[in-house]
């Protein structure tokens, strides 16, 4: 009968392939087997991130890059909505600065694993759920971003209507050194919530609900990075030893006085004579070597880590580093185009729902009305075109704009409109005032004559050409 293993004793995994006598495989008695992933919650240390996002500037580029990449074209508004509206809502977007605000969201819960951005509306109070009917002009104040270390989550008060919300808190208790809303309750329905590294249930529990900082991950490969860096700084200093070779220096040193001061004397005479002239002055029956350290594959080792970096965090080199991409014909654009992507991935998992909220607040508080049913919006996109393509997409657009005009599509005051929403995209047009619009909103319709002599210019011009062949 065989022994069957008590409940506390772990049970040994090995690797699907194993040799014993070649001790290949886990557990078959090589270096492998010692081998183990330890519990080492970084993110619960506070003092230790903030002082790694200050001190290693490559910590910063891991937590800022994403960040600012994911805020720094804001979005698109689309939908039955007048430029001019547009245009309203991109300025409150300004001096509110809400991109800012929801680029430190990100930016401090992918250091800290969790932060919470705060819609202000004044003349609500925090603590009851967001009511947007109520919301007139002028009412929303912007976003209050607040880190995981100065919230305190309801742990045993969560959510427990059906939707995506279920299982969060319900309130948010702001602690007294916060630096807004001090000591008060914020509904969940007033925060936009990011956490870090989202984490298995279990884990997410060990952590307060939050996730975990994106530093931990990358912890045993910046420390390596660091340490290479500083100590390759340190071969500089000895990049160039010399040697002395002095017979008898144990008995001069023993004896002192006259012996070791004419010691010291000649070294100084050499170092004096090597300075002005050039030359080594010594005993002839005394040695002197020159060593020179050669810094091959430094270089390259210290590449192999920032590619691990790389690879981690999810940045290509010519972004995470600001180095030129190298071998030949490399440009690194394929590189940047599968970042965007993953970038515009992270801005629909992670930001979507919580700007679907701003910006119906903030139409509401700027234009005094709800959006229309259609309103949505894309994020944009974040690869830039150069000026040749601007002057292409400017040239398409301008076609467009006056063939649908000339046609009686729209009218002048809407093609105005569309040339001047598309130059934020061109740079062109953009000169076109609210006079101008106005002013052609102003001029009478043509007149159903206008349309007809147009109508017979057009049949003759065709009947002329067919006359013609």
């Amino acid at each position: 009968m065989s022994r069957r293993a008590k409940p506390s004793e772990p049970a040994p995994v090995g690797d699907s392939f194993q040799n014993l006598i070649a001790r290949v495989g886990l557990n078959a008695g090589n270096l492998n087997a010692g081998g183990k992933y330890d519990f080492s919650p970084v993110s619960r240390d506070r003092v230790m991130m903030e002082n790694c996002y200050r001190s290693s500037w490559i910590a910063g580029q891991a937590v800022d890059t994403v960040a600012q990449d994911m805020t720094r074209e804001g979005v698109e508004m689309r939908g039955d909505i007048d430029p001019q509206q547009i245009e309203v809502i991109e300025r409150a977007t300004s001096r509110l600065r809400l991109w800012d605000s929801l680029c430190d969201t990100v930016k401090w819960s992918r250091l800290y694993g969790g932060c919470v951005a705060v819609l202000m509306i004044d003349g609500q109070k925090v603590e009851t759920p967001l009511r947007r009917d109520t919301i007139g002009r002028g009412q929303f104040k912007g976003l209050l971003v607040l880190d995981r270390w100065v919230v305190q989550p309801s742990l045993t008060d969560l959510v427990t209507d059906f939707g995506p919300e279920i299982g969060k808190p319900r309130f948010y208790q702001v602690i007294a050194d916060a630096q807004g809303l001090m000591n008060m309750k914020i509904h969940h329905s007033r925060v936009i919530r990011l956490d870090g590294t989202e984490l298995p249930y279990w884990q997410r529990i060990a952590e307060n609900g939050w996730g975990q900082s994106v530093l931990e991950r990358l912890w045993d490969r910046l420390i390596p990075y660091d340490s290479i860096t500083q100590g390759a700084s340190q071969l500089v200093f000895k990049a160039h030893l010399r040697t002395y070779k002095v017979k008898g220096l144990r008995e001069i040193l023993a004896m002192g006085g006259k012996a070791e001061q004419g010691l010291l004397k000649q070294i100084e005479a050499i170092r004096v004579f090597q300075s002005n002239e050039g030359l080594t002055l010594m005993d002839g029956e005394d040695e002197f070597d020159a060593t020179s350290y050669t810094f091959s594959g430094l270089s390259d080792l210290m590449l192999q880590f920032a590619q691990q970096i790389s690879g981690a965090t999810g940045i290509p080199l010519v972004r995470l580093l600001g180095q030129s991409p190298a071998g030949m014909s490399a440009t690194g654009e394929s590189d940047i185009r599968l970042y965007y992507d993953n970038i515009s991935q992270m801005q629909e998992r992670q930001l979507r729902s919580g700007i679907n909220v701003l910006y119906d607040i903030l139409y509401r508080s700027e234009i005094g009305t709800p959006p229309p049913e259609n309103f949505d919006f894309d994020f944009k996109s974040l690869w830039q075109l150069d000026d040749v393509q601007k002057a292409a997409v400017a040239t398409s657009v301008t076609t467009a704009v006056a063939a649908a005009s000339d046609a009686g599509i729209i009218d002048r005051a809407t093609a105005l409109k569309e040339l001047r929403q598309s130059g934020h995209v061109t740079g062109v047009w953009t000169q076109i005032t609210d006079e101008d619009i106005t002013e052609a909103e102003a001029e009478p319709p043509p007149s159903m004559s206008e349309l007809d002599n147009d109508a017979d210019a057009g049949q003759k011009a065709g009947e002329g050409s067919g006359s013609g062949e």
